[in-house]
């Protein structure tokens, strides 16, 4: 990997992971490497002014945060395919992130970097797109040029259709189609739409299943049906999940990315949500890193609680 052009986001408001962040700047301004940084965060979003003023193509992200700093610079930077370096600084579960002891070493870091030596993650991500009826083309928003930058959004974790309120619970009734055949219609607080790796997010809070992070799959999601016969389903990557938001008159009901605001669905609008044409790709510098041993250890299930000798092995 070439170190020319590098982007560092370190989280809004986090004084530690500032101080880090303008510590690998200095060293890698010594290795005749630009260095873009900036702050990310709920009210924060540097990736814009980081892709709009960068002369040459981007190496690499340097992302210092937890899982929320994570998914937004997988949202923006996925599209032109930069690889992501996450570390866990001022986090809490970091799934998606290096723990801190693996980059405590920076100068060790860039070397590794320069010399190849680490891994590649690819992660499915998903998009969505707002559409008027039945129609299958993008409709543009006032004057906007562009149909598709108004109405595409990306996603690493999941796509939420869920209405919101200032002043009160609202039950929302959501119809969904997949590949165009009315599959069920929802009362309830809405409908996870999860990626493989969103799959341990919101959508296992919400009791869906864990799908493994390298596989391509959607899984459909219902957060608090009305109905107990309302399961989640684990469907295709080819499939195009279609939502329609019914009864919905006093304009509440919302696309949420990675739980973030997307857009307002109004009535007669639908949202089709569809495996992106991109993945996020993720440096891994952990060696033997294991999908399961992550599972075990964030999760806290058995096998990082209780340790005894499985000698029926041998």
């Amino acid at each position: 990997m070439q170190l020319k052009n590098v982007i560092i986001a370190h989280k809004a408001g986090d004084p530690t992971s500032r101080q880090v962040a303008e510590k690998c700047a200095r060293e890698l301004e010594k290795l005749n490497c630009h260095v873009l940084m900036g702050p990310s965060g709920a009210k924060d979003n540097p990736y814009p002014v980081f892709l709009a003023s960068a002369t040459h193509p981007i190496d690499l992200a340097i992302v210092l945060g937890g899982d929320g700093t994570a998914l937004a610079a997988a949202r923006h930077l996925s599209a032109d395919g930069i690889p992501i370096l996450a570390v866990n600084i001022g986090g809490h579960l970091g799934f998606l992130t290096e723990a801190f002891e693996t980059f405590r070493e920076t100068e060790a870091v860039w070397e590794r970097l320069l010399e190849d030596r680490y891994a590649i993650e690819r992660r499915m991500m998903l998009e969505a797109g707002l559409f008027e009826g039945n129609r299958t083309n993008l409709q543009p928003i006032g004057d906007r040029t562009s149909a598709l930058e108004a109405y595409r959004f990306l996603a690493l974790n999941e796509m939420c259709i869920k209405p919101a309120s200032a002043d009160r619970m609202i039950t929302s009734t959501l119809e969904l189609e997949i590949d165009g055949e009315v599959v069920d219609q929802y009362q309830g607080d809405g409908l996870i739409v999860a990626s493989p790796t969103g799959s341990t997010c919101y959508n296992v809070s919400a009791s869906g299943p864990i799908v493994y992070s390298g596989m391509e799959a959607m899984v459909v999601t219902p957060i608090c049906p009305l109905s107990l016969a309302s399961r989640p389903i684990v469907i295709p990557s080819g499939s195009v999940v279609s939502i329609w938001a019914l009864g919905d008159y006093e304009l509440n009901t919302k696309l949420w990315t990675d739980g973030v605001l997307g857009t307002a669905i109004w009535p007669g609008q639908r949202v089709d949500v569809r495996m992106a044409n991109c993945q996020a790709k993720f440096i891994i510098l952990r060696e033997n890193y294991s999908y399961y041993q992550t599972l075990r250890e964030k999760l806290l299930w058995t096998g990082s609680r209780i340790r005894y000798q499985n000698n029926h092995r041998n």
